[in-house]
């Protein structure tokens, strides 16, 4: 039965979907705040699920020896050290949906707010005073709003926008022109934005890319009088050049629901007149809390007792009607990849991976990191599902996919060509009805063998007497074979040998099959 530890405050409803599922739960919703109990207990559970209080820190994920999924019930991953879990094969998912109509409502909100001054204005009247003539707004109709992410929250804000009588434009690269035009947006260059836009509103993420995507030049090329609202990341915009803006008043106002640091007991845009600022309240509603939750329990148990893989930031999204079908393909396409590794001896360059009749139908993303973990493991050692993709970009290796229709005499085909200094190898194989991965040809040679925990791999000259020298070479040694595989080019030309044995090919005894007659090359495997 896998355990999941839940770190941070979630609902009943989302503890009872684990126990329902059959996976036991230990509820201890304070934890996240104590680092050092949480690294001292992580290592006896399958599953974390965290809201933000909870830092998943390298020392935490170092103990966590069992865990195979965080689940953060939210959309912000800032408080996971993604590329440290990613190293130890930990799936992280977050809850992208769960709070989307929340956030966009809330920076709806804040941009009315700006308009008609209502925090200032509430607080004046409160206060006893009377300063109608103080506060003039502006109308909201008429006006452009300049939406920079229109992704899932963007989009929604924007279609707000649109019902509020707003003329919407957008910046995001990856925005089509078809999706543009069913949201009913004007896809534009940030520059255009910058400079037609009386309202911004940013809802990106926050990258390398976007940090301080509003710096002071940015804000030099907007609109005088322009407003801006952020209830997306801290750190998008240059806090110290907003400010200077506002007091310039080149900036007519801002409205905050995130900052750089946080919690935010004092910032630069603090105590401005034309400034208004809540406590990271994007998400905050009964509704959006019971969402995410739902869907963070419901993701992890799916993941944790079917292998189905809904919104990872870290890996391909694999649905519970694809995971049974995938599982056996994606344990061929980790032994081909290890196969492979096993018999590489000298750098990779280049790692072609070609899916060939049903199989490419199938999520080859996820295939492929199988290949590559199978295949750097035996170099590497850390290795795995996760983090093989990223290991095989930051050593230079080509990565190449294709895909075809028809797979010959198969069903589906899978094969891994290694292009090393030296040589190229290519390796493929099939899973058939029995759901047994196997290996089908090497090196262009036709083959039918199962994988076996020990194995030894030949090449030889095809003549006879080999197959009788090998075997008593292994039963003299008190070797016993399990199964033997064979396969030649042509009678007299190249040949290989796939040996399935019992225990372990002792050196000594690797040696004498190395000297006999006719063998090339020979080389233990295990899988």
């Amino acid at each position: 039965m896998p355990k999941v530890l839940i770190s941070d405050a979630l609902s009943e409803a989302a503890i009872q979907i684990f126990k329902d599922r059959g996976i036991e739960v230990d509820f201890q919703p304070n934890l996240g705040k104590d680092k050092d109990r949480l690294a001292a207990i992580i290592g006896d559970y399958d599953g974390l699920a965290i809201r933000s209080a909870t830092k998943v820190t390298p020392k935490i994920l170092e103990n966590a020896k069992k865990l195979k999924v965080i689940g953060r019930a939210g959309i912000g991953v800032d408080n996971v050290d993604i590329p440290a879990a990613t190293a130890k094969g930990i799936i992280v998912m977050n809850t992208p949906f769960g709070n989307s109509i929340t956030t966009a409502e809330h920076a709806i909100t804040l941009m009315l707010a700006l308009a008609r001054q209502i925090p200032q204005a509430d607080a004046s009247t409160q206060a006893g005073k009377w300063e109608k003539n103080r506060f003039m707004g502006v109308e909201i109709t008429g006006k452009t709003l300049g939406v920079i992410g229109c992704g899932n929250i963007g989009s929604i804000a924007a279609e707000r926008g649109i019902g509020l009588k707003m003329k919407v434009i957008a910046y995001d690269p990856f925005l089509s022109p078809e999706r543009a035009i069913d949201i009913g947006v004007e896809k534009v260059e940030l520059d255009e934005l910058l400079k037609r836009a009386d309202f911004i509103t940013l809802h990106t993420p926050l990258t390398d890319k976007t940090r301080n995507i509003l710096d002071a030049k940015a804000i030099e090329k907007m609109k005088k009088g322009v407003r801006i609202v952020n209830c997306a990341r801290g750190g998008l915009v240059d806090e110290v050049a907003l400010r200077a803006a506002l007091d310039s008043g080149k900036v007519a106002g801002a409205a905050f629901d995130v900052f750089i640091t946080e919690p935010a007991t004092e910032n630069p845009l603090f105590g401005h007149p034309n400034v208004v600022c809540t406590p990271h309240l994007g998400a905050a509603t009964t509704e959006a809390q019971e969402n995410v939750a739902l869907q963070v329990a419901e993701q992890m148990a799916d993941y944790l007792l079917r292998g189905a893989i809904s919104n990872a930031v870290n890996f391909p999204s694999i649905t519970a009607e694809e995971a049974p079908k995938l599982k056996p393909f994606i344990a061929l396409a980790e032994k081909l990849g290890s196969f492979a590794g096993q018999l590489t001896e000298t750098g990779i360059s280049k790692v072609q991976i070609a899916y060939e009749g049903e199989v490419a139908q199938m999520k080859t993303k996820a295939l492929t990191s199988a290949a590559l973990a199978g295949l750097l493991r035996p170099m590497l050692g850390e290795s795995n599902l996760v983090s093989a993709p990223i290991m095989a970009k930051e050593r230079g290796i080509i990565v190449e996919e294709t895909t075809r229709e028809m797979a010959g005499d198969y069903e589906s085909l899978i094969t891994i060509t290694v292009v090393t200094e030296t040589q190229t190898r290519a390796v493929a194989g099939t899973v058939f009805a029995d759901g047994r991965p196997r290996i089908v040809n090497i090196k262009g040679i036709r083959m039918d063998a199962e994988f076996a925990p020990s194995m030894v791999y030949i090449t030889n000259l095809d003549k006879p007497g080999f197959i009788g020298r090998f075997s008593s070479t292994l039963g003299e040694a008190g070797i016993n074979i399990a199964t033997f595989h064979v396969g030649r080019e042509a009678p007299g030309g190249s040949a290989v040998a796939l040996i399935e044995i019992d225990g372990e090919l002792p050196a000594d005894v690797l040696e004498k099959v190395r000297a006999l007659p006719q063998v090339q090359s020979a080389k233990p495997l295990h899988f």
